[in-house]
């Protein structure tokens, strides 16, 4: 922070010593003007209401405060009392290692590793992640109270130049540790998938809760419409305006790495893509992660999900059936095209602004995907489908379309 002026608080910080205290900081500050002040209260093991009212006499004068570096049992006084809302409160975190832990889950946003027996932490991509990791806890928070089953973050750590998010996950195995080790179970692994899926995309979300899926992938498909031949970029653009508003719930990167078994119970983690919308943008959402990012690169589901493209490809097609609640391979194959058209848009725009344009392999990907967009575009209509069992399952009021 520019031209701030640093100050330690150290101990205790009550009615015995708060004039003392008062006076020294101000002694501190004699002769450097209206700078913003941050307060270093990483050796402040307690503060009580003599102690806050220095600091609201402080912020009269001073009204760019941030205190640092804050135990959790001080926080809780500042947060209780209202201060983390007067001025920048910023917890001090505890330092957590993820070195030679496994992973048991990758996605977009971050990486989640199991640190003991009983706990895994969320790594997030993001170094500056404390607002990532407070959208989770809240959406994860929002999901619980809906009646998903989900894994709890109960503590903030730092990791590395990020930040982590712990939740309890007790012996907990992935699906896809289930799959890559115990083929055997696939069919299980597929009914349980499905009847998670189904119940997740059976929840209403109250208004204004989640962010549109909608709205995102017309964005990308908008982004796309340009560098796709013809007319195939407004059609795309087209497919997507025409799928209505939707405010039943979706979890956004549902895998098998995010779907943990803990003793009988199947778990959701990794919330942060939670949002709601048409199921479509769900199904091209695990189209990408059974197929499409590993379409050109077989090897690349393995690295990732730990079975290989055909258990990937065998998987989906299963899961696909169930979910629709079909056995005619047609029908399936049908609405896959559909997915496939949302997930090859979301590779194509990954790819772009990544550079792909400007790199032999990335030029190579981009006419990959769009050449096989190209050819679905022709042949496609509508993004919406119909089911057999879906909506008495989930109950659903949508009619005979979704």
């Amino acid at each position: 922070m520019a031209n701030a002026r640093t100050i330690e608080l150290a101990g205790r910080i009550d009615s015995g010593n708060a004039a003392r205290v008062e006076e020294s900081i101000l002694a501190q500050l004699e002769g450097a003007g209206i700078v913003p002040l941050v307060l270093d209260a990483e050796g402040l093991e307690y503060i009580s209401s003599a102690g806050l009212r220095v600091l609201l006499r402080l912020r009269k004068t001073y009204p760019d405060i941030t205190v640092t570096g804050v135990r959790s049992e001080v926080y809780e006084i500042f947060e209780m009392t209202g201060f983390t809302e007067m001025m920048n409160v910023e917890k001090a975190y505890r330092v957590v290692s993820v070195e030679g832990c496994e992973v048991i889950g990758q996605g977009s946003n971050g990486t989640i590793y199991r640190i003991d027996r009983d706990n895994v932490v969320k790594v997030y991509n993001n170094a500056d992640a404390l607002a990532d990791i407070q959208h989770e806890r809240e959406v994860a928070r929002l999901a619980l109270i809906l009646g998903i089953p989900t894994a709890i973050s109960y503590d903030v750590v730092k990791v590395g130049d990020s930040y982590g998010s712990v939740f309890e996950l007790l012996n907990a195995r992935s699906f896809s540790s289930i799959l890559a080790t115990e083929p055997e179970k696939m069919d299980w692994c597929v009914k349980e998938y499905v009847k998670m899926l189904k119940r997740i995309h059976a929840t209403v979300v109250p208004e204004g809760k989640l962010p549109d899926m909608r709205e995102t992938v017309l964005s990308w498909a908008r982004f796309v419409r340009d560098y796709l031949p013809g007319d195939a970029g407004d059609k795309l653009v087209s497919l997507v305006e025409a799928v209505p508003k939707d405010n039943h719930m979706l979890h956004g990167d549902y895998h098998t790495k995010n779907l943990e078994l803990q003793n009988d119970e199947v778990l959701l983690i990794d919330m942060d893509t939670l949002a709601v919308g048409h199921p479509i943008f769900e199904l091209g959402s695990m189209f990408n992660a059974f197929r499409g990012f590993s379409e050109r690169d077989h090897a690349q589901i393995k690295r990732f999900q730990g079975f290989d493209f055909e258990t990937g490809t065998a998987f989906w097609h299963k899961s696909l059936a169930a979910y629709l609640g079909t056995d005619l391979e047609a029908k399936a194959f049908e609405v896959e095209d559909k997915a496939r058209i949302i997930g090859y848009t979301r590779l194509l725009r990954r790819t772009i602004r990544r550079g792909g344009l400007d790199t032999p392999e990335g030029k190579e990907a981009i006419g990959f995907w769009t050449e096989r967009m190209e050819a679905l575009l022709e042949k496609t209509d509508t993004l919406l489908f119909t089911v057999n069992e879906f909506e008495a399952d989930a109950g659903r009021q949508t009619g005979a379309a979704v």
